[in-house]
């Protein structure tokens, strides 16, 4: 019997609150996934994740494949690092495209002066797609390796997860429409097979805890491929849904209309990799339930850090020997540390001595300064999270966001549902 169910509580338009109760716990939705790649947030413990609000962890299935027979014999990714909450596991499709047509580890939004982003060449290709699935060089060790859609979902179901995300191809930003469509094809045949894994290892094994699927939807910004993918997935039996792509972010709300005003209403969505504050409310306007990115971690160890009136950048001159704290208005331990050293004036700990920690030569040192940046943008991202749901709730986000957005942007305007700053 599965353990996995979702509620709505709240709706306003497309947006809406409510609830995802897994195996392992609940998920109080609109919300945001911490991005543990290998079953860790780096420079979090699992009991702060706690304390600062975190309600779900997204780990990498292809990061963790190798270690899935010990994950396994450990008792799960929630017990074998200590998490105990609920956990989501990535299939891989990411590092297909990335070892692929992709441009290193990043997947670029951005177009070049011709107005296309070039894909990798194909002889320096680290993978090759068929579709049977994905065959590619280790970037470690050199070894040829073999990832299909029974191999990665095997794998998600011994590391443990209580959502996996069914094997799919993301193109590149620069592949051709017709490179997507024939991408697109294989990414639905590979859901279909992606399905029934799933379902078969949950019947095989009625003991162990219930694991949700979700189908991945592709298509890029082409509307057709777009909402072809979209019924298709909503005639399949997945649990839930994951929403990818690498498309220019300003069609964002667009991609979303398209496929969510398709996609059942009673089954929970997931936006792949997005977490900018502007980027969550033109997801949550349009029906997305959960988020995750590794942008608040990996920024906050390069000193970007969010505050309420929009980003800084503690690395530049000017924060040297600063006095202020990060946030006067936030709540994570971070800004609520009683003063360490006299030259923190003001009773916390300031953005001076997190420049010095972070610039510092001692590891210690810079590793107390990735904490403490990295707990502040997580906590200010959940925080965003909470709030929205209580306006969800209340009846008023349209004027909450309008208003939290004016203050963190300055003066915005939404565009066919995404936020644009004015210049």
């Amino acid at each position: 019997m599965s353990d996995f169910t979702f509620d709505t509580s709240a709706r306003d338009g497309m947006a809406r609150a409510g609830t995802i109760q897994t195996p392992h716990g609940t998920m109080h939705t609109p919300t945001f996934t911490v991005v543990g790649t290998y079953g860790q947030v780096r420079f979090v413990p699992p009991e702060v994740l706690h304390q600062i609000g975190t309600q779900a962890m997204l780990c990498n299935g292809y990061h963790l494949f190798r270690e899935a027979s010990r994950l396994e014999a450990a008792g799960g990714l929630a017990a074998a690092f200590g998490w105990n909450g609920p956990t989501v596991t990535d299939s891989g499709g990411f590092q297909v495209m990335s070892l692929g047509s992709g441009l290193g580890k990043v997947v670029s939004m951005e177009h070049d002066d011709v107005g296309r982003r070039p894909t990798t060449n194909p002889e320096n290709r680290l993978a090759q797609v068929t579709d049977d699935g994905v065959s590619f060089r280790n970037p470690v060790d050199g070894k040829l390796e073999v990832f299909t859609p029974e191999i990665s979902i095997s794998a998600q179901y011994q590391i443990g997860a209580d959502i996996t995300m069914a094997f799919d191809e993301l193109t590149s930003i620069g592949d051709s429409y017709e490179y997507n469509q024939i991408a697109l094809e294989r990414t639905e045949k590979w859901a279909d097979r992606s399905l029934r894994a799933n379902r078969e290892l949950n019947a095989e094994y009625p003991d162990r805890p219930f694991q949700a699927i979700y189908g991945v939807l592709q298509g890029a910004h082409y509307r057709d491929l777009r909402e072809s993918t979209a019924k298709t997935f909503s005639e399949m039996d997945f649990d839930g849904y994951g929403l990818g792509g690498a498309f220019e972010k300003r069609q964002l709300g667009d991609i979303l209309n398209w496929t969510n005003s398709i996609l059942p209403e009673y089954k929970p969505r997931h936006l792949l990799g997005l977490s900018r504050p502007d980027d969550i409310f033109v997801g949550v306007a349009h029906g997305i339930d959960t988020f995750d990115c590794v942008a608040p971690t990996r920024e906050a160890r390069h000193g970007r850090l969010y505050t309420q009136t929009g980003n800084i950048d503690v690395m530049r001159a000017r924060f040297a020997d600063n006095p202020e704290h990060i946030d006067p208005e936030c709540d994570c331990p971070t800004c609520q540390i009683p003063r360490i050293e006299p030259r923190d004036t003001n009773g916390f700990i300031s953005t001076g001595l997190i420049r010095r920690l972070l610039k510092s030569h001692n590891q210690a040192e810079r590793r107390l300064g990735y904490s403490f940046t990295s707990v502040h943008n997580v906590r200010f991202i959940l925080r965003l999270m909470e709030q929205i749901r209580a306006n969800l709730i209340s009846g008023t986000f349209n004027e909450f966001r309008k208003d939290w957005l004016t203050r963190y942007l300055g003066n915005y305007q939404i565009v066919s549902g995404l936020t644009e700053k004015l210049r």
